[in-house]
């Protein structure tokens, strides 16, 4: 039996729809890989601009047009920039607050949490939905009061302002807390509970070993606003050698403040740690913001 040349072999339906389903997917995926890529340049072009400022020499800074890239790279504008205001003082000063705050949110933060997610106590759902109701109410509301309570206190120029309130916990945090706990089977701390096993010691052994992405979470969270905050440090310190290295950068730009070039190695200086961690933590950052919201 021959065949015709002209006869051609004809897709059924099916293959068709699941031909133009992979075109579409297949399409999809680029649009959606280009928009991705095109924000990130967008957002990444700023801090592009910091490092090739931090590179230039004084000609370079104002030349015209702009260079992306210079054409004298120098590096001792990082070593200036350390060298023109007290920076490994202040780099200690600034490690130090962070590291305390860090502790105690982490602290306090996961033990109100867990009292949330596990403890049954009159009015919990009461004092959980007031706890939320305190994330609508600006900072800037409240910043009068504490100065005020803190001054009593005899707080001021002190670093007792900008680290224990961390030790009362904070309610996005506990909010993010409590919902990792929530996703952690009842029946683990059920059979502890058999075992004659303490709630703390639930709380110890078997929530906090389960909760480090939540935790990381946390933890990155406090260090970015502890190591970038300009405006405690502002307003509760007066002594030099107490400053931050948000101050010190400020202190920075007044007295030299044309230096656009040591400005920019500056400041790169002191984001590097908070992108180094970024980077260190970014499985277990995901990770924490993707299982609080599973179980609600």
């Amino acid at each position: 039996m021959s065949i015709h040349p002209n006869d051609t072999v004809r897709a059924s339906p099916k293959q068709y729809a699941l031909r133009s389903l992979r075109i579409g997917d297949a399409m999809h995926r680029v649009v959606v890989y280009a928009l991705l890529v095109a924000g990130s340049a967008l957002f990444l072009l700023p801090f592009f601009w910091m490092i090739s400022t931090s590179l230039k020499d004084e000609a370079g800074l104002f030349s015209l047009p702009p260079a992306w890239i210079p054409s004298t790279v120098k590096w001792s504008n990082y070593a200036a920039a350390v060298q023109s205001f007290p920076f490994l003082r202040y780099a200690w000063n600034t490690t130090f607050l962070t590291a305390v705050s860090m502790f105690g949110s982490v602290l306090s933060s996961s033990l109100v949490a867990y009292a949330f997610a596990r403890l049954r106590f009159p009015g919990r759902s009461f004092w959980f939905i007031l706890l939320l109701a305190t994330m609508m109410l600006p900072s800037q509301v409240t910043m009068i009061p504490l100065f005020i309570l803190f001054k009593q206190l005899g707080w001021i120029d002190t670093y007792l302002p900008l680290t224990v309130p961390f030790f009362f916990g904070g309610a996005f945090y506990i909010f993010l807390l409590r919902q990792f706990f929530l996703t952690i089977p009842r029946e683990l701390s059920e059979a502890a509970k058999i075992d004659g096993c303490p709630e703390f010691f639930i709380f110890l052994r078997i929530f906090l070993p389960l909760s480090k992405p939540a935790l990381a979470t946390l933890a990155i969270f406090t260090f970015m606003l502890t190591w970038n905050d300009f405006l405690g440090p502002l307003i509760y310190l007066n002594d030099p050698d107490k400053f931050t290295l948000a101050l010190g950068l400020r202190s920075f730009q007044m007295q030299y403040g044309t230096r656009w070039n040591v400005m920019m190695a500056a400041s790169i200086i002191v984001m590097l740690p908070t992108i180094a961690l970024f980077f260190t933590c970014q499985r277990y950052f995901i990770e924490g913001i993707t299982l609080t919201g599973v179980k609600g």
